[in-house]
């Protein structure tokens, strides 16, 4: 097994710690989701929302804060959000930090972050210009490293894309690179289709083309070789 890598274990160490810390500080919301945004439409009450201040909003809504740009990619909504998001990090994060370096590994994931945020809000935005979705989905927040391990996924399929990966469900093995394109179709899928209400599908797409597209920059730069 790979040894953990300094930055991987950092990011590990700062999600965990913040899920747990934010529990014990500012608490669960009390009230559901749904029923909050229509009791609150006009943004009355925002400490109300208690941990998820730290989650993102779209820019416009009453309840966007500029420090959840960057607070949402270490915010989780629950332990299993929190244990496959970092299980992630755990398996694909340091053969590319050894292979990057710890300052281009983190610039790597924080960029698939942010890419993965810009294409939410653009998909946001059509829903809610051409599409007839109403304008409190604007205040629905959005939370969560994903964006940035499918980044993770994206280049590690790119990199090492002959690499075989035992799969869980169902349990046999098969290539990185296949893997990938089988994981974003699907997301993609799930995406146009509007399946998984609550889960942020473009924005998972998003991190996986950032990453994708910052591996192939950097190799035609020649910072990074080919596989």
């Amino acid at each position: 097994m790979m040894r953990l890598s300094e930055v991987v274990k950092n990011l590990l160490i700062i999600n965990v710690v913040l899920f747990f810390g934010t529990l014990l500080i500012l608490g669960e919301p009390d009230n559901q989701v749904a029923s909050f945004l229509i009791n609150n439409p006009n943004g009355e009450n925002f400490s109300d929302w208690k941990k998820l201040i730290l989650a993102l909003f779209m820019p416009g809504s009453e309840y966007f804060q500029p420090y959840q740009l960057v607070t949402h990619m270490f915010m989780h909504a629950d332990l299993g959000h929190l244990f496959f998001n970092m299980f992630g990090l755990f398996m694909f994060g340091p053969p590319l930090e050894n292979r990057m370096g710890g300052k281009k590994f983190l610039s790597f994931y924080l960029i698939a972050g942010f890419g993965a945020m810009l294409l939410h809000f653009l998909v946001k935005w059509a829903e809610m210009n051409y599409m007839g979705s109403s304008a409190l989905s604007a205040n629905i927040p959005v939370l969560g490293a994903s964006g940035a391990i499918f980044g993770l996924l994206a280049g590690f399929g790119t990199l090492y894309p002959n690499t075989q990966i035992m799969l869980l469900f169902p349990p046999i093995p098969m290539k990185a690179k296949y893997f990938v394109m089988i994981y974003a179709g699907i997301e993609l899928f799930l995406g146009l289709g509007k399946f998984g209400t609550g889960v942020a599908h473009f924005a998972h797409l998003g991190g996986a083309l950032f990453g994708f597209l910052l591996i192939r920059y950097w190799q035609n730069k020649g910072e990074l070789g080919r596989s």
